[in-house]
């Protein structure tokens, strides 16, 4: 009789199924070829015939969740990438509506930080106690009784007082004063003991110190309005830095310091801003999945990320001109320099932008742009305006200044004005200081009625008249170069002609450099004679003689 396999009925053998158990035994090292070991009988394996049919080996095959994870890989590999995707783009957004707070904030008008609106009051306060108001003495006013009523006009004021009632209410309102002022004396007592009177004369010292403080702090005011209106260049620098600092307040995030020179020369404002990094400007768009399932940066145009950073620095700028202008409601700058600087670590400064404006200039000059220009989210393009139209860059260009035309590639500018000291060199002064010196020294010497025919970078040609019996008598063409080029026979007899067709007496070449040798002679032949040279030594001693303040050599 044939016995049926162990674990099957009809004598076959189990095979294990794929699954957990087929993942285990693979774990576990068992060889998935070989054939699974079948029941024997007690004869052995020779020819045994009480043994069921050999099974037939079946290979492993993966389970149900391998093969659902392998059929979604691909996937859930792509719904990864495209949550990334959204999530960059979602932080490049975020950066742009960064940038256009900033553009907006940084055009609000600043608040003037003048000498008027710097003055503090004094206001009391109360004592910070609910108890009742110091209780006065009492006085015997309030108890003495009324004297008698004059019956009698004969009868002398003293026979009435010696009245017995009257004598007699006398006696008793003396009795209840006293008894007031001993119920007084002791109701005192206790707040003295209770550190009521101490903490009130506390308070009332530290009001009289409050008043105290606030009435120094005027005085020491009102004497720096006084040296700022002798243009001592310690409190206009002082009082410069205070408004810009003020006018930073609306951008504290994005940190743009100022620093100011004040030159006593030229009565100008040297201003040093520090520009933002250029990575304030966001360069990507966005981000996108490719067709092989990668994320992507997807860049700006160059030339939209080149001026966006200039139009941000250009408001920084008005910004800083705007405050230097508010600030000087007394009229001490004659005019300012500006120049926006970009700082990297590791590598030297360089100067992006270079405004030289006089106050005439800035007065012209609306310095906050409208608000059409702030940047609309709304617009159709973008956030930020064109840059051909956008009102700061035009303001900005209106004053004359100079500006890098790429940031991003290193190309910077020649600042008009230096501010390394407040003693200037002839060639650290701007075109605006420069123009502004020439016409001080002259007028000091005589000439009066100027009339500016041409002014730039290289200097100005303008025509004075002089008293009669000054220093300087007759009409003048007065020619000033501040370069420190040599001056040339050319431009001398260029000079000579000119005060010829003008009707002038006389022609002044002014330059900070040099004259050649053939120019020096020229001025020695007849017809030249009337044209009279001044190189930069000749302009520091008229600034020292006429102006008493100095140039450094």
């Amino acid at each position: 009789m044939q016995h049926p396999a162990e674990g099957s009925p009809d004598g076959t053998t189990t095979v294990l199924q794929p699954g957990f158990l087929a993942s285990l035994f693979r774990e576990l090292g068992a060889d998935e070829d070989e054939e699974p070991a079948t029941a024997s009988g007690p004869a052995g394996p020779a020819g045994d015939r009480s043994a069921g049919p050999a099974p037939t080996a079946v290979p492993a095959q993966p389970g149900p969740a391998e093969a659902a994870e392998a059929a979604d890989d691909p996937v859930a590999a792509h719904g990864r990438a495209a949550a990334l995707t959204h999530h960059r783009t979602l932080a490049v957004q975020a950066d742009h509506q960064r940038l256009a707070d900033l553009l907006r904030r940084a055009a609000q008008p600043v608040s003037a930080m003048d000498f008027g609106s710097q003055l503090r009051s004094y206001q009391p306060k109360p004592f910070p106690d609910a108890g009742p108001e110091a209780e006065p003495e009492p006085a015997w006013a309030d108890f003495a009784p009324p004297e008698p009523a004059d019956t009698d006009p004969d009868r002398p004021r003293s026979r009435r007082l010696l009245d017995s009632g009257y004598q007699r209410e006398l006696a008793q309102a003396r009795l209840r004063h006293q008894r007031a002022l001993r119920e007084w004396r002791t109701r005192q007592a206790e707040l003295a003991d209770s550190g009521a009177v101490a903490a009130r004369q506390a308070h009332e010292e530290a009001e009289r110190a409050r008043a105290r403080a606030v009435q120094e702090y005027n005085d020491s005011l009102e004497e720096c309005r006084r040296a700022y209106r002798q243009a001592e260049p310690a409190a206009v620098e002082s009082l410069l830095e205070r408004a810009l600092a003020a006018a930073e307040g609306a951008t504290r995030d994005l940190p743009a310091p100022c620093r100011a020179v004040f030159r006593a020369l030229t009565r100008t404002a040297v201003l040093d801003l520090d520009l933002p990094p250029l990575d304030t400007v966001p360069a990507l768009a966005g981000y996108r999945l490719t067709e092989t399932g990668e994320v992507a940066p997807v860049p700006r145009p160059a030339a939209d990320v080149r001026t966006d950073y200039l139009r941000l620095a250009a408001r920084l700028a008005l910004r800083a001109l705007q405050a230097a202008d508010a600030v000087d409601t007394d009229g001490v700058l004659a005019g300012v320099v500006l120049n926006g600087w970009l700082r990297v670590p590791g590598q030297p400064p360089q100067c992006l932008l270079s405004v030289d404006a006089d106050r005439d200039a800035l007065a012209r000059t609306r310095l906050v742009p409208d608000a059409g220009h702030l940047g609309d989210e709304g617009a159709d393009g973008g956030v930020y305006a064109e840059a051909e139209h956008d009102d700061s860059l035009l303001r900005l260009r209106a004053l004359a200044a100079v500006i890098t035309p790429d940031p991003y590639a290193g190309e910077a500018v020649l600042p008009w004005g230096s501010a390394s000291s407040a003693v200037p060199a002839l060639g650290e002064l701007s075109p605006g200081e420069f123009a502004l010196l020439v016409r001080s020294v002259l007028t000091a010497g005589g000439l009066r009625d100027w009339s500016v025919r041409l002014r730039g970078p290289a200097g100005l040609v303008a025509t004075a008249e002089g008293e009669p019996g000054s220093g300087l008598p007759g009409r003048w063409v007065v020619w000033a170069s501040r370069g420190p080029g040599p001056v040339t026979a050319e431009e001398i007899a260029t000079l000579a002609e000119a005060v010829r067709e003008e009707g002038a007496d006389r022609g002044l070449r002014m330059t900070c450099g040099r004259f050649t040798d053939e120019a020096l002679d020229l001025t020695a032949e007849e017809g030249h004679q009337r044209i009279h040279l001044m190189d930069g030594p000749g302009i520091r001693e008229l600034a020292r003689t006429h102006l008493e303040l100095p140039l450094t050599p």
